[in-house]
């Protein structure tokens, strides 16, 4: 951390122990800048601080602050005033409480920094404040001044090193009254089940993995203007995209599109197993690796019907009360017939079925099978 510059050089107040601090920021900014040209010749654009009164530039030297007054009226500020203000946040972060990490709302978060100990001495106090933290599992809420203002400021551990968050002022935080939907909207159990499972199908993931798709994207663009070449094609957008889709549908086609990106992600789909709930039609519906097939129901009662004929034409064959087989044929064949109608395989079976049958009548010749023979032809 020597490497990186300090912006602002004093103490933390702990009570009455004074801990010398260096702040410096903790973060950094990736994102790609860009600069203004003319575009008739390419020309590069620059501001220029200039004077009013002589109309003339002026350098970083020359330009110091002011207040401006109501009426306008410039009034010179300097830093030496500002240095001089008898407020104890000048050049120290006073720690006024400590409180559960909770108590803070992630609204009033701004810039991180962090704060190292200036000097060996330094070190002592500096870790013992540290451990505190550790072992409190709770946050310092501080104020300190920097850039011309005090701020407030929460400090916690991390790794081993403090660091500290700027935190708004409450009031500088807007109400929601004006931003939440003022429109009265029922939200339905199925709804929020739905929303459940995409929630457990998108599930977890480290921050580490995230990167900026946007500037990856802007770099290479700049790579094949540099190197005369074709910009990258964009890749094609969503269809349904801008429109209002039923929220049903969406929820469920997004559930189905988080499921697919995870199983091709990790290459199976036990992290990203979840059950389809009712959908818009009221029917559950499960889902994962191990779903059965939905069973073919016309080709195994085709096989059953055909089964249950064969073994009817043989009792009656071998029954004695030709009557009552004759009776039982025609309704069976009935529902044969009904089968059929729903299952070209079952017209199949049927067909192959009276063909045996009608070789084995005319083989025998028996008076039994003749009046069967009538019988199938009435009905």
């Amino acid at each position: 951390m020597l490497h990186v510059r300090s912006i602002w050089n004093g103490a933390i107040s702990f009570g009455l122990v004074s801990i010398p601090i260096k702040v410096m920021n903790a973060t950094e900014s990736h994102a790609i800048s860009f600069r203004q040209i003319h575009l008739d010749d390419g020309g590069r654009i620059r501001y220029r601080k200039v004077c009013e009164l002589e109309d003339s530039e002026v350098s970083s030297a020359e330009i110091g602050k002011a207040y401006e007054d109501v009426d306008g009226t410039l009034i010179p500020i300097t830093d030496e005033d500002l240095a001089s203000l008898p407020v104890p946040t000048t050049r120290t972060i006073e720690i006024v409480a400590f409180v559960p990490a909770e108590r803070i709302d992630p609204l009033q978060m701004d810039t991180a920094y962090y704060l190292a100990a200036n000097g060996v001495p330094a070190a002592k106090p500096y870790i013992l404040l540290r451990e505190a933290l550790k072992r409190s599992q709770k946050v310092a809420v501080a104020k300190f001044a920097l850039r011309g203002r005090e701020r407030l400021g929460m400090l916690r551990v991390v790794d081993d090193v403090i660091a500290m968050h700027g935190l708004l002022w409450p009031d500088e935080i807007r109400a929601t009254d004006e931003v939440a939907p003022d429109t009265a909207v029922t939200v339905r159990d199925k709804e929020l089940d739905l929303a459940d499972a995409l929630m457990d199908t998108l599930g977890e993931v480290d921050l580490e993995d995230l990167h900026d798709d946007y500037r990856q994207a802007v770099e290479e663009l700049v790579t094949a203007k540099a190197e005369g070449h074709e910009a990258p094609a964009a890749p094609a957008g969503d269809e349904d995209g801008g429109k209002v889709l039923d929220l049903m549908a969406a929820l469920e086609k997004s559930v189905r599109a988080a499921k697919e990106s995870r199983e091709d992600t990790t290459g199976t789909g036990e992290d990203a197993q979840v059950t389809e709930l009712p959908s818009a039609s009221g029917k559950a519906r499960a889902r994962g690796p191990a779903r059965t097939a939905p069973k073919e129901v016309g080709g195994k009662k085709s096989t059953s019907t055909a089964k249950k004929t064969t073994a009817k034409k043989t009792t009656a064959r071998k029954s004695t009360a030709k009557s009552a087989a004759a009776k039982q044929t025609p309704e069976k064949r009935t529902a044969k017939s009904t089968t059929a109608a729903k299952d070209s395989t079952s017209r199949t079976t049927a067909r192959k079925t009276a063909a045996k049958t009608a070789a084995k009548t005319a083989t025998k010749k028996t008076p039994a099978k003749k009046t069967t023979s009538r019988k199938r032809a009435s009905a």
